[in-house]
């Protein structure tokens, strides 16, 4: 991996993480720290051997957001987009794009840019007492990064708006009753919680059909035609009860053993039914 100014990025077995590191700045983003993620997951994406990606912060905030300078200056970084995104060219997806089950621990404070970079993730495990909120609205500004569309999408409209319109700050422990957050935990267990979840991902569950899933299910909040949507669904289905890893997940449950599974998310995702560089 390079030498990363803003993250740490490492695997240690089938489970690799990303870690927010500015802590002295409570992990505030910029387009530096955006281009060392999305390159980070790039090359986790690519590699067979990564089955699921942690991201966390470092020190008690998880992302205080974009980093504010006063007279109207917004980011606190040197670079610009383009330059950041120059120093780490090629194709890099979306967090929400990538095949690999990416995995969110919220291990502290997250508000603004550190709330959208968390829902990018597949799941989303938040510290009870962390706080959290979209608080563009008390900025002068509005919700981007697609929260305007995604957000009432993902947990209604009503509930959208008590936490967009109204830019409040609330609890990690309301964020799970909110369908923001999947679990929420102590803060010192967070990580914890979030790397046994990709642990479990990383050994029992097919990696081809994790990317199908996650990308399809996403796939599906745009989709409008339900019985499209139920064909697709049919055709992967019956696509991925004739593959390899279909026997052995049978197999291995009825031998009370770890599957080990063969296909690719790289070389043997099915293209052909379902384009995800779409």
């Amino acid at each position: 991996m390079p030498d990363y100014e803003s993250i740490l990025a490492g695997g240690e077995g089938s489970v690799a993480t990303i870690t927010l590191n500015r802590p002295e700045q409570l992990n505030s983003w910029d387009w530096l720290m955006s281009a060392e993620i999305g390159d980070a997951l790039h090359r986790f994406d690519e590699d067979d051997d990564i089955r699921a990606v942690i991201l966390t912060g470092a020190g008690r905030a998880f992302c205080a957001g974009a980093g504010l300078l006063p007279a109207g200056r917004t980011f606190d970084g040197s670079l610009t987009r383009e330059e950041a995104e120059a120093k780490y060219p090629g194709p890099h997806r979306p967090a929400d794009r990538i095949r690999t089950p990416l995995v969110a621990a919220v291990n502290g404070h997250a508000v603004g840019a550190g709330m959208t970079m968390a829902l990018r993730a597949d799941i989303i495990v938040a510290a009870e007492e962390a706080k959290l909120g979209f608080v563009f609205n008390r900025r002068g500004v509005i919700p981007d990064a697609d929260l305007l569309w995604s957000l009432p999408r993902l947990i209604g409209y009503s509930r959208a708006m008590d936490v967009l319109l109204t830019g409040r700050v609330f609890s990690g422990a309301e964020a799970v009753q909110l369908g923001l957050a999947s679990r929420s935990a102590p803060a010192e267990e967070v990580v914890a919680v979030a790397t046994e979840i990709a642990e479990d991902i990383a050994t029992n569950v097919a990696p081809v059909s994790a990317a199908v899933t996650k990308l399809v299910a996403r796939h599906f909040l745009e989709e409008t035609d339900r019985d499209a949507a139920r064909e697709l669904e049919r055709r992967l289905f019956r696509w991925a009860g004739q593959q390899a890893d279909a026997s052995e997940g049978v197999n291995a449950f009825r031998e009370k053993r770890d599957p080990v599974w063969t296909l690719s998310k790289t070389r043997d995702f099915p293209t052909d039914l379902f384009d995800d560089e779409a």
